[in-house]
């Protein structure tokens, strides 16, 4: 068997992958709950960027923990289609669950439904993340610990869309954000505590690019997606803002002096 060092770089890949967790959540909860303020064209986009800001926040957080993966004796090498296609299978589904919620007419079953579907998604990517790998060695994983990552992975999935539908309070979202960042990391490493690897030396060359080439700069392109976009969301006012800002528009002023 190879033996496997989650953290080669130390505590810096887990922690700033918790963060990015974190992040991409507090995000996702913000964008859906501005969306439930809303209707049409203007709900659409806030659930897209919902979407977008939580699958990017759970894949830059399996990735940058991965930056920190090695196995003694193979190096490692990432297939780019695959790579990019767990990402957007992220941002699909996950984006599909927050719709579900968003538009469900029955709240329980739209949330359940939402938790399952976002969970798979959440799992999917992870699975699909790894399988983008390549190294001269053989993966294996051990089904009971599979099956608890995806059981994490709905549950953690549902908890946060029910903080999205049940929570308004800036502390509130920040403290479900770090519960979610928590959970999506608990997934991630029970999955990687699964994986069993069975080293197969070779001078073959691995397909794919390196974690530098490939993984590094994206992970950073979607880091700084998630932080401009939360500076917009931070900057844009409310449904309540603009109503109260359009009703003391309205306000008649003081009559005029007569003279």
């Amino acid at each position: 068997m190879g033996h496997l060092d989650h953290a080669t770089f130390g505590w810096l890949t887990p922690v700033l992958s918790y963060l990015m967790a974190c992040i991409g959540a507090a995000l996702g909860l913000r964008c859906t709950l501005r969306a439930l303020e809303t209707r049409g064209g203007s709900r659409r986009n806030w659930l897209i960027t919902a979407a977008s800001a939580i699958g990017s926040g759970i894949w830059t957080m399996h990735f940058v923990a991965m930056l920190g993966f090695g196995v003694v004796g193979t190096d490692i090498r990432f297939d780019v289609t695959l790579t990019i296609l767990s990402l957007l299978v992220a941002m699909g589904v996950v984006g599909a669950g927050v719709f579900a919620v968003a538009h469900g007419r029955h709240r329980v079953r739209a949330l359940l439904l939402g938790g399952l579907t976002t969970g798979l998604g959440i799992a999917g990517m992870h699975y699909l993340g790894m399988a983008a790998l390549r190294l001269h060695a053989t993966l294996r994983y051990d089904p009971l610990l599979v099956t608890l990552s995806i059981a994490i992975a709905v549950v953690a999935a549902t908890a946060a869309l029910w903080a999205a539908l049940s929570i308004t309070a800036p502390i509130a979202v920040a403290a479900a954000s770090l519960v979610m960042g928590a959970a999506v990391s608990s997934m991630h490493y029970t999955g990687m505590l699964a994986t069993t690897v069975q080293v197969e030396p070779s001078r073959e060359e691995l397909p794919g690019a390196t974690a530098m080439q490939f993984v590094f700069p994206l992970a950073v392109g979607l880091g700084s997606y998630l932080f401009l976009t939360a500076a917009f969301v931070a900057l844009s006012p409310t449904a309540r803002e603009r109503a109260a800002h359009a009703s003391a528009g309205r306000t008649p002023g003081p009559a005029a002096t007569p003279r």
